[in-house]
């Protein structure tokens, strides 16, 4: 694949993710909208990785805040602070230790709230890819 393919790929597949994340929600899944609200995420910072790096391959990690970084995106500490808490979805809602407890915290206010923010940085992430 050339870099715009693998772009595209990444830019095609955190679009498909944020739709479904925003059905989910709606479906009232809401610990499911807030995983794939994560990857959505991850896979836009990782278009941009691509983009502003010369390696097609993006690194094989889900930490936001540190692919951030690594795609030269500057970040104030309470964004560093929110993305951190979102990389929490992905963590709790894949392991059974914390799954229950993450289940029950995520009604349809706390969901609100977070899902917000992770449409905020969606909407700025991919404003940055050309």
């Amino acid at each position: 694949m050339t870099r715009e393919e693998h772009i595209k790929y990444w830019r095609e597949s955190a679009q498909h993710d944020i739709e479904s994340s925003e059905i989910i929600f709606n479906s009232e899944r809401y610990d499911w909208c807030l995983f794939v609200g994560h990857l959505a995420l991850e896979k836009i910072l990782k278009a941009i990785f691509v983009d502003r790096n010369d390696n097609n391959i993006p690194p094989k990690i889900h930490n936001l805040v540190r692919l951030a970084e690594l795609s030269g995106i500057e970040l104030c500490e309470e964004q560093k602070f929110s993305l951190d808490r979102i990389n929490d979805f992905n963590i709790q809602t894949r392991y059974p230790d914390y799954r229950l407890e993450f289940y029950k915290r995520c009604n349809a206010d706390y969901t609100t709230i977070h899902f917000a923010k992770i449409k905020e940085f969606y909407t700025w992430f991919k404003s940055l890819l050309k």
